[in-house]
């Protein structure tokens, strides 16, 4: 099992005040010496994650919003960790695969295989126009799109020149004089629901963020229904004799039982004395809150044992992010994970 946490940003992110600080002052100059409060927060967060266990970081993309941008901040961030892998996302929509080819083995070889890719097939047409791409929404061709991209990258880090022709992008003799740091390219990870969508994932990515049926309320029903997904996926690649990992992203919060944690998470939101940010809590994470991980520890890595036994082999927790949360989940959750009795350790998974 791996485990990893995301880069805190704005749209991912509640109950942090250094986000609310970053976003307000977001439009204006900093101040003489001054460093954006998200800057600061992500490194704290982030080189915390790196010394006490985690194994990768995401970071989300999102251009509409006072998100700094991933690449930047991926990098950034990378340039001081150690150990941790960033994987970056990335919208066929906005970027062509030519240059994520080259940004993808600079930052490969500039980490010595550190990254990853998160291939994001979009859905926010404004966010998409406004940079001048597009999110083809309502129709399968983003999703045809997406397998092309990833063909392309994938060509160019082991061939040069290269040459592609599709239905969507046309590659003539490019050339990629930089390979990605190791002989196992960096991995790309998605995520999809639709039908074709979890075609495309069959047939290019190497994990896949398990989605469940919305329509499931409690914990056991999110469970059957992260299994049937599971399922639908191996049946899927395996007709294209592939093998797709999986991945999965619980909300976790640490009480003395149920109800005290699902408070205390609660309490760690109202960042500003209101009901807004409990209001984002229910919309952006209350789905990943009904993952079994908001409780006390026992419970919480009985949950863990549960996810791994069912084949998924990545938790990337969502948190309120501080550097007390990310130290406590990697004590609570981490540390004993790998220290428990017949674990082999982290290589041999």
């Amino acid at each position: 099992m791996q485990f990893g946490l995301y880069a805190p940003v704005p749209h991912v992110t509640v109950g942090s005040p250094e986000i609310l600080q970053s976003v307000a002052g977001g439009m204006s100059p900093l101040a003489p010496d001054a460093l954006d409060p998200a800057w600061q927060l992500a490194k704290d967060v982030l080189l915390a994650a790196d010394a006490t266990g985690y194994d990768i970081i995401l970071f989300a993309e999102r251009h509409l919003g006072a998100d700094m941008e991933a690449w930047i901040l991926g990098s950034a961030i990378s340039s001081l960790t150690k150990r941790i892998r960033s994987m970056i996302a990335v919208h066929p929509g906005l970027w062509t695969p030519q240059v994520i080819a080259k940004m993808s083995a600079s930052l490969d070889r500039l980490t010595h295989g550190r990254m990853a890719l998160n291939l994001i097939t979009g859905w926010n047409v404004e966010e998409h126009t406004m940079y001048g791409g597009d999110t083809m929404l309502y129709n399968d061709d983003r999703y045809i799109r997406a397998e092309e991209f990833i063909e392309i990258i994938r060509g160019m880090w082991t061939q040069s020149p290269y040459s592609f022709k599709g239905q969507f992008y046309t590659v003539e003799n490019a050339q990629l004089l930089l390979r990605p740091a190791t002989p196992k390219p960096p991995e790309v990870f998605t995520a999809s629901r639709s039908p074709r969508g979890l075609d495309m994932i069959a047939k290019v990515a190497d994990w896949w963020f398990v989605d469940y049926d919305k329509e499931a309320e409690t914990t056991e029903e999110v469970m059957a229904s992260l299994q049937n997904a599971m399922d639908s996926v191996r049946a899927r690649a395996d007709k294209l004799g592939r093998h797709v990992r999986f991945a999965y992203n619980p909300f976790v919060c640490f009480g003395d039982n149920d109800e005290d944690a699902r408070k205390r998470a609660e309490s760690l939101v109202r960042v500003d004395g209101t009901d807004a940010d409990v209001r984002k809590l229910l919309n952006r994470i209350g789905p990943a809150m009904k993952s079994g991980c908001v409780g006390n520890p026992d419970k919480v890595r009985a949950q863990v044992q549960r996810f791994h036994d069912m084949g998924i082999e990545l938790l990337l927790f969502k948190f309120v992010p501080n550097v007390e949360e990310t130290h406590t989940i990697s004590e609570e959750i981490i540390r004993p994970w790998r220290t428990r009795p017949g674990h082999l350790g982290q290589a041999a998974e």
